[in-house]
């Protein structure tokens, strides 16, 4: 016997059996149920979500002699013949090679002859946005008022394309994409009445490149099974058969970014490349893993909307500490962009370079959030003491008879208490140990010595220095942070300025101090 795919074997027989479509499959119960049967419905949403599925099992049910509460029993002759495809009162109709006039004519036909058994005609025209406009007329007249004992269901992934006529004569059914949960869930049944061996991990990777369609889960299963047939299907052996690639690799990638490492990047795609792994799904892949980048660094407590282990998620909250949200919307704007080019493209592997170098480079850009990453580079090397050179004409030289205004600089410490130097090298760790608002409110301060050497905390007027100088307690919770850190009781003092502009020229910017200190024992 010939075999038969996972998705076709598998494939829902009643309501209950169908999964991540609860909202639809209770509304059709309800009106079989309570005899309130429509005579024109539209299914739509996109591919292997359920929509032909729930279209057969309606319409066995209509035409069930022994209905039951989840839909049709199974059993009875009606059932059993349109189960076999012999039935005369399901007429499944594919609109993509059948859309012209004349065979919606037949229809208008034959819908004028009662069903020989059973209580209605069901008529199922699938993709039937790829009707003509002269069939859509044609369907018309017939759809708004047909027999007693005609049912159309209509579905389709492109509702778009329907004209307004036939939408206001349906009533409208939105499949959802379903969860990888749920996908998950079923495809494990699945397995143990196959005897199979598959880990979750792997189960939960195909759910997520399925995006949404039970159908596309159940055939890249069915694939991955095939492929290592008789063996235990692991993570890694998925990611072989679908030429994907693991998230350590994506983190990697990304420091190497970080570090504007051109070199580190195009080695890294080069054992991509020659492990035969798929450019299109690795773009794809990175994209959804910088999504994942931007949803930590916007909130803290969304371990529910990303899918991936405490492991991984661990290691993406440690990375989202090194980057700025600008970045990150820059990256998924390049891959973005780059989706969209590499799908038709015949040296996929040049477009992913260039995407690569852009991201580490981007002076070869002119928008916005490029110059916000390249006024970052910047700083980032006057802070490493690279010394940038004035461009020719940058600033204009001072003429011969001015003298360019000196400000006074705030005078350096003598010393500094090694409580307060341990405090403001761990700086960047306090913070990130401080809830939100609090540590929204701390990465944009500077750390300055007070008086009696005490630690001074510097805020620009406003939301940030209202929040610790007219709550007590939130000063006094930044003091047990530091103890927990320190194993030792620190004292705060809180100063605010008005701009950066007024800290530079009043105060001594301490991360600046050390860090110097730091290079003179270097040397």
């Amino acid at each position: 016997m010939s075999y038969t795919a996972l998705y076709r074997k598998f494939r829902p027989d009643t309501f209950a059996d169908v999964k991540g479509q609860e909202h639809i499959v209770t509304t059709l119960k309800n009106q079989l149920r309570a005899n309130r049967i429509g005579h024109a419905y539209l299914f739509t949403g996109t591919r292997g979500t359920g929509k032909t599925t729930v279209a057969k099992i309606f319409a066995k049910t209509v035409n069930c002699e022994n209905p039951t509460e989840d839909g049709p029993c199974g059993e009875c002759r009606i059932c059993k013949a349109i189960a076999a495809g012999a039935s005369m009162n399901v007429i499944e109709i594919d609109a993509a090679s059948n859309n012209g006039v004349d065979n919606i004519r037949e229809i208008v036909d034959e819908v004028s002859y009662s069903p020989a058994e059973g209580n209605y005609k069901v008529y199922i025209i699938d993709e039937v946005h790829m009707l003509s406009t002269g069939a859509f007329n044609a369907l018309l007249k017939t759809l708004e008022e047909p027999p007693s004992y005609v049912i159309f269901i209509l579905a389709t992934t492109e509702v778009h394309k329907i004209p307004i006529t036939i939408l206001s004569r349906c009533q409208r059914y939105d499949f959802k994409r379903i969860s990888i949960e749920t996908i998950t869930n079923r495809m494990q049944e699945l397995i143990n009445a196959e005897n199979v061996q598959v880990e979750e991990k792997a189960l939960r990777y195909i759910a997520k490149t399925a995006d949404g369609s039970m159908r596309d889960a159940l055939s890249l299963l069915d694939q991955c099974i095939a492929f290592h047939l008789g063996k235990e299907l692991t993570y890694d052996k998925v990611l072989d058969v679908l030429g994907a690639v693991d998230t350590e690799v994506f983190s990697r990638l990304l420091r190497h970014v970080l570090d504007r490492d051109v070199l580190g990047c195009i080695t890294l795609l080069e054992e991509i490349v020659m492990q035969g792994r798929e450019l299109t799904q690795f773009v794809t892949d990175f994209t959804w893993y910088l999504r994942n980048l931007m949803l930590v660094q916007a909130s803290d407590n969304l371990e529910d909307v990303i899918d991936m282990s405490s492991d991984n998620l661990a290691r993406l909250k440690e990375e989202a500490q090194l980057i700025e949200v600008d970045q990150i919307v820059r990256y998924i704007r390049i891959f973005s962009e780059l989706s969209g080019q590499i799908r038709y493209a015949a040296q996929k592997r040049i477009l992913v370079e260039i995407a690569l170098i852009k991201l580490c480079k981007p002076d070869m850009e002119v928008e916005q959030d490029a110059l916000l990453d390249r006024i970052r580079q910047v700083e980032d090397k006057v802070e490493n003491g690279v010394v940038i050179a004035r461009t020719e004409g940058a600033l204009p030289a001072a003429t011969s008879g001015e003298q360019p205004s000196l400000k006074t600089r705030p005078e350096l410490p003598k010393a500094i208490p090694e409580d307060v130097k341990e405090i403001v090298t761990k700086w960047p760790a306090i913070v990130g140990n401080a809830e939100n608002p609090m540590k929204m409110y701390l990465k944009s301060a500077r750390l300055s010595l007070g008086g009696d050497n005490r630690l001074m905390v510097v805020l620009e007027d406003g939301l940030a220095s209202d929040y610790f100088n007219q709550h007590v307690e939130n000063k006094q919770q930044l003091e047990l942070i530091l103890a927990d850190f320190l194993g030792k009781q620190v004292e705060v003092q809180f100063q605010t300025v008005n701009n950066q502009r007024e800290f530079e020229e009043s105060y001594v910017d301490l991360s600046q101090v050390i860090h110097m200190e730091i290079e003179e024992e270097d040397e």
